[in-house]
């Protein structure tokens, strides 16, 4: 990180509590993909004593990198510390350490949960149809449309296969039991 952002970092001096630098901590890892939107960066800004938003502005970069740092780049937890320069004031790095190591496990978590994310339904059509061979049993040909969310391939995907009459009564049966334990679950 370059060192002029470091200098930022004093402004977490003039918020009010632990909670409230945690509390910021919190909200840029929520929004780590969208921005903070409006009502948080005044909050932010009143939590600091801050008179102008754009003063904000540098602090939040700094802050991000560094969460960054911890989180994807897997920094151990002993290791945090160190990451600071020594124009830092040694009771911000504690403070900071200190955080930064409270929410390590629960952030990588969730990056984990965000690369690991399955495309969802979004269309699903069929037909009947005879396969090529002399026998001409009738097969149904399903055609999936999934959406993918993630932010690595944003789009959709057409899925088509065919199915026979046991393999669709095997397929029935396994959506049966997943449709009443999903149901089982709803109530409980």
């Amino acid at each position: 990180m370059e060192r002029t952002l470091w200098g930022h970092l004093p402004l977490l001096v003039r918020a009010n509590s632990k909670e409230s630098v945690e509390y910021i901590l919190q909200s840029l890892w929520k929004t780590r993909k969208t921005g903070l939107d409006v009502d948080d960066r005044r909050l932010i800004c009143e939590m600091l004593q801050l008179q102008n938003d754009s003063d904000l502005d540098p602090l939040l970069v700094c802050l991000r990198m560094l969460i960054r740092k911890c989180v994807y780049e897997n920094i151990n937890k002993d290791d945090i510390q160190k990451i600071f320069p020594d124009e830092v004031l040694p009771e911000l790095q504690r403070l900071l350490t200190l955080l930064l190591q409270k929410f390590q496990r629960e952030w990588r978590a969730d990056i984990h949960i965000d690369e690991v994310s399955f495309p969802r339904l979004k269309a699903m059509t069929w037909n009947m149809a005879t396969q090529d061979t002399e026998v001409t049993e009738p097969v149904a040909v399903i055609n999936l449309k999934l959406q993918n969310d993630t932010q690595a391939s944003q789009g959709e995907m057409d899925l088509k296969f065919q199915l026979a009459k046991e393999t669709l009564d095997t397929m029935l049966k396994s959506m049966y039991c997943i449709r009443d334990q999903l149901t089982n679950l709803g109530e409980t």
